[in-house]
């Protein structure tokens, strides 16, 4: 088993196709619909990739291949998605938004020619290679939440049927 930036790309590429997938066909009922109000919507989930795409990974990653010693700015996700109206943007936009700045972190990722995963921030003692992993398993967490909101969405739009018969979500 090993790890690269290689591995870590090609594994964001198949994870941006499943949030595509997941999302496709998602109308805007659903893509703002949510099973508490604490929780957040389909549409929360995409606009908050998109963000943590742009503001978070990408420019984190980049950040400590090219000035470890300084420290990033703070970032605040929950706050951006109330301030940033998450939940009144279109469904269909904010899935490309997100898409597009994938590819472009496809392809930035592309043009790094061994980079140094050991780079370190003195701040918070993260490594290159820690936040090139997060970012991958962040990816996997919001698959796994979509299709749970997918399963809630679809138990409380088949009542009074039950979903029981499928299973338990676990």
């Amino acid at each position: 088993m090993g790890f690269s930036v290689e591995d870590a790309a090609a594994r964001l590429a198949a994870t941006a196709f499943v949030l595509e997938e997941l999302v496709t066909g998602v109308d805007e009922r659903q893509a703002r619909w949510k099973p508490s109000p604490e929780r957040w919507s389909i549409l929360e989930v995409v606009n908050h990739l998109h963000d943590e795409e742009r503001e978070d990974f990408r420019f984190r990653f980049k950040h400590l291949l090219e000035s470890p010693e300084e420290a990033a700015p703070p970032i605040d996700p929950p706050r951006w998605a109330v301030e940033r109206r998450y939940n009144e943007r279109e469904i269909g936009p904010s899935l490309e938004a997100f898409l597009n700045e994938r590819r472009y972190s496809l392809a930035w990722l592309e043009t790094l020619d061994a980079p140094d995963l050991e780079a370190t921030s003195p701040a918070s003692g993260r490594r290159a290679g820690d936040v090139l992993a997060s970012w991958v398993a962040h990816d996997l967490l919001h698959v796994k939440q979509i299709a749970k909101l997918h399963y809630d969405y679809w138990a409380a739009a088949a009542a009074p049927y039950g979903v029981e018969y499928a299973g338990v979500w676990r």
